[in-house]
């Protein structure tokens, strides 16, 4: 979720209505109030709408929504007779290139801010933490176009952003806050991408950092966007959310020639929508003339098309609308779900526990009578947590995330153990000791069950709490099971063994190695263990 910072004049200003209508009224177009300052409010949003990211996107939204400006708003844009090329050698690298012209900027401490928090958010809720999109905003005043996005040699010289000397692109990636951050995504690379002037000037190292030259201050009064990827849908959306903004802050918007083609054009997309489904699914009888009307305070440009159909023009910033019921979604928004007729189900059902849960609430009793406290891990992690630092080789059958939100969201968690190591890092300045322990989900070859770990942090921490921790655990579910040595590379040689039920190894417990305890600048030792909550006897079969 993005928390957006709303400075309460900036948004007076460009909504022109009072802080407490606005307060009021953004929780009702799908926000949350975070909390409320004396100059601003934090605002959540869901990440589906990123135009929302913004002072900009709200006041555009809540003009809408409180009816004093509806319909499609327009941006029109005109050459600005610059020009990019891309170089072929790009092709494997980071191939895809958008980029604009936003001229007459009027800065101020607010708006600058303003569009500094867009671009981060726009990097994690479109970028994929830069990975698939990164964009880079220019003093377009500073260098000389056309401009060229280019496969340069590691060795190459600027001065990145922040700095005042000269650095090669591999002693960024070593040095520079941003390089260290973000080198994973272009470090296996023979070339790095560059975006230089017609002086050979740098702009940018996508996705890294911008050059010093170009620095936005809050005299500058022309930019020059630059937005680089993988996937050329995401680098549009970025690019028309940003465009979009600055508009809204009263910039004009130049498009750039790039491969010949003018980019952006910032044009509205095109729907039919049906208002009998809209009525069937929001439980609502409306009238065509009714569901126009509701999608314009939503500032989308709609009219009937005929009595059963609207015709629905959906702004460019709009990445959420990928089908008719996201638009009916709008429909319910502008109609209020407040106004909704409430109606209780028409089948009635007895639940009870599931004895999967049954089996997790035993074991969470029996950490919890050891003293231990229960925390709840992210089901999503990485390769890095849960198999580098831990010494261990990766696990067939782990699920990938296909298109990750960020390099530490790469995959299903297959263990809990990393994950409550992860914890201990994070908790390094509480006291000790320090006895964590989760019991929950976890994924393999697409299959999920349940496990069981705990952890215990202390300067005499050691085998004999570990072991004596999890009999303790495997009594109390009445696990009948026997002890092995265990070759696990993430606990020290010799104070370390299998759990075996059955003839079958459920899990391991030991002292962590000390390799294991640096990869997560841990500073005391570690007893642990782990084990699969399908050992405990009757476990159904799922």
């Amino acid at each position: 979720m993005a928390v957006i910072t709303l400075p309460y004049k900036y948004l007076e200003r460009l909504t022109c209505t009072d802080r407490k209508t606005i307060l009021k009224n953004v929780p009702l177009i799908g926000s949350d109030v975070e909390r409320t300052e004396e100059d601003h409010a934090d605002v959540e949003f869901f990440p589906d709408r990123p135009d929302l990211f913004s002072p900009e996107g709200v006041a555009r939204a809540m003009r809408g929504y409180l009816g004093l400006e509806t319909g499609l708003p327009i941006y029109p844009v005109k050459p600005s007779g610059i020009s990019f090329s891309i170089d072929p050698k790009l092709a494997d690298i980071r191939p895809v290139l958008g980029a604009a012209v936003i001229r007459g900027v009027t800065f101020d401490d607010e708006s600058i801010q303003s569009i500094m928090s867009l671009q981060e958010s726009l990097h994690w809720a479109v970028g994929r933490g830069r990975s698939k999109v990164a964009i880079g905003i220019h003093d377009l005043d500073a260098v000389r176009p056309p401009f060229r996005y280019i496969a340069a040699p590691r060795s190459r010289v600027f001065v990145p952003l922040d700095y005042t000397e000269e650095m090669t692109m591999d002693q960024i990636l070593e040095k520079h806050p941003k390089g260290r951050d973000y080198a994973k995504i272009v470090k296996d690379f023979p070339l790095f991408p560059l975006i230089v002037d017609k002086d050979d000037n740098v702009l940018s190292f996508p996705p890294i950092i911008n050059g010093e030259r170009t620095r936005v201050t809050i005299d500058t009064k022309n930019i020059l966007l630059d937005t680089t990827g993988t996937d050329k849908r995401a680098v549009n959306v970025a690019v028309n959310i940003i465009c979009t903004a600055m508009a809204e802050a009263g910039a004009t918007i130049e498009s750039v020639e790039i491969g010949g083609v003018q980019t952006p054009t910032l044009a509205p997309a095109e729907r039919i929508v049906n208002v009998k489904e809209c009525s069937r699914l929001l439980g609502v009888s409306l009238t065509a003339p009714q569901m126009a009307e509701l999608l314009r305070k939503m500032r989308f440009g709609a009219e009937p098309a005929d009595a059963d159909n609207v015709k629905v023009q959906v702004p460019c910033y709009r990445a959420d609308i990928m089908h008719d019921w996201d638009l009916f979604e709008d429909v319910a928004i502008a109609y209020g779900y407040d106004k909704l007729e409430s109606r209780p189900p028409k089948t009635f059902t007895v639940g009870k526990p599931h004895p999967v849960q049954v089996n997790a609430a035993f074991a969470r009793e029996a950490f919890t009578g050891l003293g231990y406290l229960e925390v709840m891990p992210f089901t999503l992690t990485s390769e890095d947590v849960l198999y580098k630092r831990m010494q261990r080789e990766e696990r067939a059958g782990v699920l990938h995330v296909m298109h990750p939100i960020s390099i530490e969201n790469t995959v299903v968690r297959t263990e809990l153990l990393p994950l409550l190591l992860e914890f201990l890092t994070l908790n390094r300045h509480r006291e000790l000791p320090q006895r964590l322990f989760t019991v929950g989900d976890v994924v393999l070859d697409c299959r999920t069950h349940q496990q069981a770990a705990g952890v215990s942090s202390h300067p005499d921490a050691d085998f004999s709490e570990a072991y004596a921790s999890a009999d303790a655990v495997l009594h109390e579910l009445s696990i009948d099971y026997t002890v092995e040595e265990s070759k696990d590379p993430a606990f020290i040689d010799g104070r370390r063994g299998n759990i075996i039920v059955a003839g079958k190894t459920v899990g391991v417990f030991g002292e962590v190695h000390p390799a294991v305890l640096t990869a997560f600048e841990l500073e005391h030792s570690v007893a642990a263990f782990e084990f699969d909550l399908r050992a405990v006897p009757g476990y159904p079969a799922l």
